[in-house]
C-alpha cells in the first residue's frame, strides 16, 4: 500500500511539473507572437509612409522612374511576405531601395528644403527606430522561447507537444545593419 502511495505521489508531482512546463512554453510562445505583432505594426506604419515619400520626391525628380518603381516593388514584396525569414529578406531589400531614393534626393536641393519632405523624413527615421526596437524585443523573446524549448527537462515536454524553435528577425548584410541615413 505504501509503495503504491509513493508511486502515486511521484506520478502527481511529474504531472504537475509537466503542466507547469507546458504552460511556461505556451506563455513564451505567446510573448513571441506578441513581439512579432509589434514589429508588424511598425512595418505597416513604414509602408504607409513610403507612398507619400515617393510622391513627394516624384514631384522634384520626375526622371528617376526606375528608383520609384524599385521602391514600390520592394514595398509590395514586404507587404506580401510570409514568415519571419521571408519578411526579413524583403525588409532588407526595401531598406536598400529607400537608400537609393534618398541618394536621388541629394541631387535636388529644393526637395531637401521642402517641409513636407522633411516631415516625412523625420517620420521615417522615427519609424526605423521603432522597428529596430521592436526587432530587438522580438529577437529577445524568441531567444527566451528557443532556450525553453532546448533546456532539460522542458525540451522533453516541448518535443512531445510540438513546440518548435522560432526564427530570429535578422538583417543579412553588414551594410544593411546600419540605420537608414538621411542627410539633408
Amino acid at each position: 500500500m505504501v509503495p503504491a502511495l509513493i508511486l502515486g505521489g511521484i506520478a502527481v508531482v511529474l504531472i504537475i511539473a509537466c503542466v507547469v512546463m507546458y504552460n511556461g512554453l505556451v506563455n513564451a510562445r505567446m510573448r513571441v507572437k506578441n513581439a512579432w505583432s509589434q514589429i508588424d505594426v511598425q512595418l505597416k506604419r513604414r509602408y504607409d509612409l513610403i507612398p507619400n515619400l515617393v510622391e513627394t520626391v516624384k514631384g522634384y525628380a520626375k526622371h528617376e522612374q526606375e528608383v520609384f518603381e524599385n521602391v514600390t516593388k520592394a514595398r509590395a514584396s514586404c507587404i506580401s511576405a510570409q514568415g519571419v525569414g521571408e519578411q526579413a529578406k524583403a525588409e532588407n531589400m526595401l531598406t536598400k531601395t529607400l537608400k537609393s531614393l534618398f541618394a536621388v534626393s541629394e541631387n535636388y536641393p529644393e526637395l531637401k528644403a521642402n517641409e513636407n519632405f522633411k516631415a516625412l523624413q523625420e517620420e521615417l527615421t522615427a519609424t526605423e527606430n521603432r522597428i529596430s526596437f521592436a526587432r530587438q524585443h522580438y529577437n529577445d523573446t524568441t531567444m527566451d522561447y528557443n532556450a525553453k524549448t532546448e533546456r532539460v527537462p522542458t525540451n522533453i515536454v516541448a518535443s512531445l507537444s510540438g513546440f518548435k524553435p522560432r526564427e530570429f528577425f535578422e538583417i543579412e548584410l553588414a551594410e544593411e545593419r546600419e540605420a537608414v541615413k538621411v542627410q539633408f
